[in-house]
């Protein structure tokens, strides 16, 4: 049929049906993703990130689950027995040795656990003493992260949404807490509240915690909270001034609504980031603290007091200071590389 001047008809003759591969090609497409998946992707990239990652996995899941069928105790003096006297052989025990009555349970056929670490100098099997702190450590910092995290998140949301006299307020009183000595002022805020809290705590659930974490709790909830709240009031800044937020504020929704439903899901990535880099800086604070005297009670046993406990026979038994020194170090180092990696994975601002 021939095609009349100026008509639409399309003449199908002059088209060519595409080939095989021409139709596999045009069909290829890239699959549905999030950005909560892109980031875990490019995370997973990252091969220091990632091996960062399992380090501190399999240090965690060794502080919990080594406890459970290790023989020994981290408070029990092997060589205290009721009704019998003192065996002095079981005191600063080399890695591997035996106590008197061990090698004669050797003797006589008896299997016995080795002390992988050795023992301290009341006669406690240092390995798990080492596990223990391990896992009080990784505690206070996971813990004191978080109520850092709420405090700053809360009072950085009010400050960036409200503006004006109650921002101008709140960071003043931020600057002010800049302002401080960071070491002196969580040396002194420690000491006073470790005396105060005694008798208040004392017959009470959280007597069982220990004044001295409550008090490191305390501290960092004082003290630490600055730098997430200034973070969060810059990101909700820069978030308030957009179009959703304007029409749910149009639409008559309010101020805690909007923070909850638009502003914080937006800062999740940077909460996350923060959050994470933070943990490792409590941990450290809280192995200064306890490496002064002032972290855990007698006798639970953190990697600070592990160390500031061993400088006593740093001469005769160096490797007590060593193995807490390095369990410190590669649990600081390993989230630190972990914070930067997930940093790099989810901050758009750093994507080329």
């Amino acid at each position: 049929m021939k095609k009349k001047p100026f008509s639409l008809h399309v003449d199908l003759d002059a088209f060519l049906p595409a080939t095989e591969e021409e139709k596999e090609y045009m069909v290829q497409m890239r699959p549905a993703s999030t950005f909560f998946k892109d980031g875990v992707k490019r995370l997973l990239k990252n091969r220091v990130a990632t091996i960062s990652l399992i380090i501190i996995l399999i240090i965690t899941l060794s502080a919990i689950f080594i406890p459970m069928f290790w023989p020994y105790q981290y408070d029990a003096m092997l060589g205290v027995n009721p009704g019998k006297p003192v065996d002095a052989s079981f005191n600063n025990l080399a890695p591997f040795e035996y106590g008197r009555t061990e090698l004669k349970r050797i003797e006589a056929g008896e299997r016995v656990f080795p002390h992988v670490f050795g023992t301290d100098s009341s006669g406690r099997d240092y390995f798990i003493r080492v596990v223990y702190g391990t896992r009080i450590s990784l505690a206070v910092g996971f813990f004191a992260s978080i109520i850092v995290l709420i405090i700053g998140l809360t009072i950085g949301s009010i400050a960036g949404y409200c503006g004006g006299k109650v921002d101008l307020i709140i960071m003043r009183i931020v600057d002010i807490i800049y302002s401080l000595p960071d070491m002196l002022m969580v040396i002194l805020l420690s000491s006073v509240l470790k005396v105060s809290l005694t008798p208040v705590i004392e017959g009470t659930v959280l007597a069982k915690i220990g004044s001295n974490i409550i008090s490191l709790f305390i501290v960092f909830g004082v003290l630490y909270w600055v730098s997430m709240a200034r973070l969060i009031r810059g990101q909700i800044l820069s978030l308030r001034e957009q179009e959703y937020v304007l029409a749910s504020q149009a639409a008559g929704a309010r101020g805690g609504w909007i923070i909850k439903k638009h502003l914080l899901p937006n800062c999740i990535s940077v909460v996350i980031i923060s959050t994470a880099l933070q943990i490792p800086s409590a941990i450290f604070t809280e192995s200064y603290l306890s490496f002064l005297g002032l972290g855990v009670n007698a006798p639970m046993p953190s990697l600070g007091s592990l160390a500031s406990d061993a400088l006593n026979g740093l001469t005769s038994y160096p490797f007590r200071l060593v193995i807490p020194a390095v369990v410190i170090s590669l649990i600081v180092l390993s989230l630190n590389l972990f914070g930067d990696g997930l940093r790099d994975a989810f901050d758009p601002k750093l994507r080329t």
